[in-house]
């Protein structure tokens, strides 16, 4: 038994988010303990890879704060271990004209004071070199770009450990009490370990609803499920590579609409251009089946990438290759960031429900994970209000949760 090692933050789940909290928590000289259930940097989860995509342009107006706020926590760990993470574009966001979720990204960049430009189809053909039907509009934003998930999370993992952080993998966790003699919380492990902590951080990502229900006795149910989705690689044609670089200004897009595409500017991969579908599987997150067939949704993206690039990128060939990774996903795509509750009080804090747009923000959510923990709040970048968007009581009564008018971005229910 190691509950004899006291420490002051426990944080459950090595991914981007623990891996970060993990950094901010240390960083502030807590004795952190940072425990991951698999080998560090593992492939099974939804933080491993080689880009995401970071932007500012979300239909929800209090998403936007935390993008700019994200980037200078982003910056700020790079200038801390030396090398980058972040490689900076404009963002370029595609859609009908009449598209409720692309005409709410530009509310939003307004509310915010995002500096944007609104582009017909001629203007982003002799920009940007895509082809934009007559109906649709561009928005062009100076946030984009690429983060690499892989180096990331070994950075934050890094730092950690640098300010004195202590990393346990192959330490899957079963069950999460409070010590009714000493107080605090005591974490076991299926190995039979113990630890004791004053505090406790849960951010299991697909694993967290499977491991809340577990330790609540199913008294607390987090509406999250885990979703199998896959990336795809396409190949820029011999003699159309010029202009697809990040270091030739090509932006990170998404394209509104059914589907909803995304990407990003060649960089991991010599010519190799990343477009994907935001959805996927529904799935066991324990019993994947690796490799499905993905031809509906290969068919739905050489229909796009043919009318958006033409003859620049062999669609017709299909993908050179595929990545596959784990969605985890609540009904309105909001995130979970909130106090256990119960018995646990705010001695337990759990973050989840990314939705697949969660990895940009994790220098912001560790930060807030750690405030949440420590303090007992934490400081919102766009007011104390705007935490009632990730409680997990919002869908008590509701299972939908937060009500949005743009229904074609919410649709994974």
């Amino acid at each position: 038994m190691e509950d004899s090692i006291q420490f002051d933050v426990i944080i459950i789940g090595a991914g981007v988010m623990g891996s970060s909290a993990a950094y901010q928590s240390a960083k502030r000289g807590l004795k952190t303990l940072l425990l991951e259930q698999f080998d560090f940097l593992h492939h099974r989860g939804s933080s491993h890879g080689e880009s995401r995509t970071i932007r500012a342009t979300y239909p929800e107006s209090y998403y936007p704060p935390m993008v700019l706020e994200s980037e200078k926590l982003w910056k700020q760990a790079e200038s801390e271990i030396g090398y980058n993470v972040f490689f900076k574009s404009q963002q370029l966001d595609l859609g009908p004209s009449d598209n409720r979720s692309l005409a709410s990204v530009i509310s939003a960049c307004k509310v915010n004071n995002i500096g944007h430009r609104v582009l017909d189809c001629h203007e982003a053909k002799s920009s940007f070199g895509v082809n934009v039907p007559e109906d649709w509009v561009a928005v062009v934003t100076e946030l984009g770009g690429v983060l690499k998930p892989t180096k990331a999370v070994a950075m934050f993992q890094s730092l950690a450990v640098k300010y004195g952080a202590v990393l346990k993998d192959k330490m899957e966790v079963v069950d999460i009490s409070i010590d009714g003699i000493r107080g605090g919380v005591l974490v076991s492990s299926k190995l039979g370990v113990k630890f004791w902590g004053k505090k406790c951080v849960v951010t299991a990502g697909a694993w967290v609803s499977k491991l809340v229900k577990a330790v609540t006795n199913g008294g607390v149910i987090m509406p999250i499920q885990a979703v199998e989705t896959n990336v795809f690689y396409w190949r820029v044609n011999e003699g159309k590579e010029v202009g697809f670089g990040l270091e030739s200004g090509f932006p990170s897009f998404a394209s509104y609409g059914e589907p909803y595409v995304y990407g990003t500017p060649v960089l991991e991969y010599p010519d190799l251009i990343k477009i994907g579908v935001h959805g996927g599987r529904e799935c066991d997150p324990d019993k994947r089946r690796w490799g499905v067939s993905v031809m509906t949704v290969i068919e739905q993206l050489k229909k796009w990438i043919g009318l958006t690039f033409g003859d620049r990128i062999d669609w017709e060939g299909g993908p050179v290759t595929s990545q596959s990774c784990l969605y985890s996903m609540t009904p309105d795509e909001d995130y979970i960031i909130d106090f256990l509750g119960g018995e646990f009080g705010e001695d337990v804090v759990v973050a989840g429900g990314f939705s697949g747009h969660g990895f940009k923000m994790a220098p912001l959510v560790g930060r807030m994970v750690v405030d949440l923990a420590i303090e007992g709040k934490a400081a919102v970048v766009y007011g104390d209000e705007g935490f009632k968007y990730f409680r997990i009581g919002r869908f008590e009564g509701n299972p939908r949760g937060n009500v949005k008018g743009f229904e074609d971005q919410v649709r994974l229910r």
